[in-house]
């Protein structure tokens, strides 16, 4: 038994001897120039490594540095940038047959530049296509070249558009685990990264086989999960549209390398759409269904359901992202959408109420088309509201002393609005309602043409005309009720902003409507019409 024992103890004593001399007797450095040549073969780019060491106890080779050049038509600065990968090796072949046998890659601290070019294409598109030349030459190369597992910890993507002046977003803590990668078959894989602001982004499923010709063509079946994803942080979208917001996003991805389906949830929080505009007090959610032409980048939005409240809206349309700013071609429609769970949106798009002013009741109907890229993006069609009530605030007290309108304010606080109809026009420079037709049962019937500026300026040129005996009454004695009259109409403007506006007497347009009411009269008329009413009423400011 001591025999016994005295062999094993001399045994063990030459294996860690092995093991301690191993990397004294073997120098791994002699593998650098085939590695290189090997991955460069593989990844189509040139890939440079530092010094190799061999680490007997975790069965692998450690390498200082990696660096992986970028494709040239992006960038002259690498691609990736590696404090240190470990590679995993056989260790026996390595020993006695000198021979270098890779299972896995571990890549510690990495940085990754991942830029979009103007036409859509992207730098990393062309990583494998030295794989598919060389696969030209000798058909087993590129099937032969795999990994069994492949780690990425603690990296940075920074993410971006190519050119002189590229626009760039960092993603840190970027974490990547694969296994059996290759170019002939799929491969299980997870991700996740912290995005800028705060949020996070996972995505987990299966991928491949590697398309050797562009990898962003490899096909996908995973699943998506977004949290807190802050776009103004974010850079997704150019600062100056002043969009911002926090959105959560669930959703499958899947791709056969050619178009992409997708489908899943988008809750949005804090929505802004514009510069002036502040924070949306009530979350939007989208339930959608779309597909997506790879190498077109374009689709196609099957469902768009978005909810406000119980407000719903129909969302469906191409869209193309090829070019520098994203450009939809889309239909937004909704029915009997209450207007109370619609009125915490109004800030996002920087229409204020007056103090105190809320909007109580009411259902919006409503058929758009929203075209051109999103930057520049123009929306058309027209919006009709029934049964309306803006609590808080009495537009007749605001029209009370102007000329025709009793100087009787009356109908309590609120101001109830039986129908309002329009046709819109939103640009950037601001919102255009034309057709304008409100039917107030407290006042008549007021007509006219409403702008709104980017910034919240009003400037509304419109027509009261009054119901009842009233209106008859101003017919005659205010408008001079002749022929030609417009049937007792009394005009007035609205300047300001939409949380202050300013109701001023048009005594212009009073004046002309008396000119023409009593037909043929002298080309002074207007002009002599025009200073007595403004005399008259001082043109006073109506708040």
């Amino acid at each position: 038994m001591k025999k016994i024992l005295t062999v094993v103890g001399i045994v063990v004593a030459a294996l860690i001897l092995i093991v301690v001399a191993l990397p004294f007797v073997i120098d791994v450095n002699k593998f650098k120039p085939t590695i290189e040549t090997n991955i460069s073969d593989a990844l189509g780019r040139k890939v440079e490594i530092g010094n190799i060491s061999l680490a007997i106890l975790s069965g692998g080779v450690s390498v200082d540095s990696v660096v992986i050049a970028d494709d040239p038509a992006f960038s002259r600065t690498p691609f990736l940038q590696a404090k240190k990968v470990t590679v995993g090796v056989a260790l026996l072949p390595l020993i006695f047959s000198k021979r270098l046998e890779v299972s896995s890659f571990t890549v510690t601290d990495p940085q990754v530049s991942l830029l979009r070019s103007a036409s859509g294409a992207w730098n990393f598109s062309s990583m494998g296509a030295g794989g598919s030349k060389q696969k030209s030459k000798d058909s087993s190369a590129p099937a032969n070249f795999s990994v069994e597992k492949l780690k990425i910890s603690n990296g940075t993507i920074v993410m971006g558009t190519g050119g002189a002046r590229p626009k760039t977003r960092t993603y840190e803590e970027v974490n990547l685990e694969a296994s059996d990668l290759s170019y002939t078959s799929q491969f299980p894989f997870r991700f996740s990264a912290k995005t800028p602001g705060g949020g996070t982004v996972k995505l987990e499923g299966k991928a491949g086989p590697v398309d050797a010709t562009d990898a962003s063509l490899t096909p996908l079946d995973a699943k998506i999960e977004v949290e807190h994803f802050d776009i103004a942080a974010s850079g997704a979208v150019d600062p100056a549209m002043g969009v911002a917001g926090v959105i959560d996003f669930t959703g499958d991805l899947a791709s056969d390398g050619h178009e992409m389906n997708s489908k899943g949830t988008l809750k949005a929080n804090k929505i802004k759409l514009k510069p002036a505009g502040s924070p949306a007090t009530v979350p939007v959610d989208v339930d959608y269904d779309t597909t997506y032409d790879l190498k077109r980048q374009s689709g196609a939005l099957k469902q768009g359901d978005v909810h406000i409240g119980k407000a719903l809206a129909h969302l469906t349309g191409s869209y193309d992202i090829a070019g520098a700013s994203p450009t939809l071609n889309m239909k937004m429609s909704g029915q009997g959408m209450p207007i109370e769970d619609l009125e915490g949106m109004l800030p996002a798009a920087a229409i204020e109420l007056p103090p105190g002013a809320s909007l109580k009741s009411g259902s919006l109907d409503l058929n758009l088309a929203l075209s051109g890229p999103v930057d520049k993006l123009v929306i058309t069609g027209p919006v009709n509201l029934s049964n309306g009530k803006i609590a808080g605030y009495n537009l007749k007290s605001k029209l009370a002393s102007f000329p025709g309108m009793g100087g009787n304010s009356g109908g309590g606080s609120d101001t109830e609005i039986q129908t309002l109809s329009a046709d819109i026009h939103v640009d950037p420079s601001g919102t255009q309602a034309t057709n304008l037709n409100v039917v107030v049962p407290s006042i008549g019937t007021v007509t006219g043409t409403a702008n709104v500026s980017s910034s919240g300026q009003l400037n509304c040129k419109m027509s009261a005309k009054l119901a009842g005996a009233m209106g008859a009454m101003t017919s005659v004695m205010t408008l001079g009720g002749g022929k030609n009259s417009n049937g007792g109409g009394v005009p007035f403007t609205i300047t300001g902003t939409t949380k202050d506006p300013i109701f001023l007497p048009d005594v212009a347009g009073m004046a002309g409507n008396m000119a023409k009411g009593v037909g043929g009269a002298p080309a002074g008329a207007a002009k002599t019409a025009t200073g007595a009413l403004g005399g008259l009423f001082g043109k006073k400011k109506q708040n």
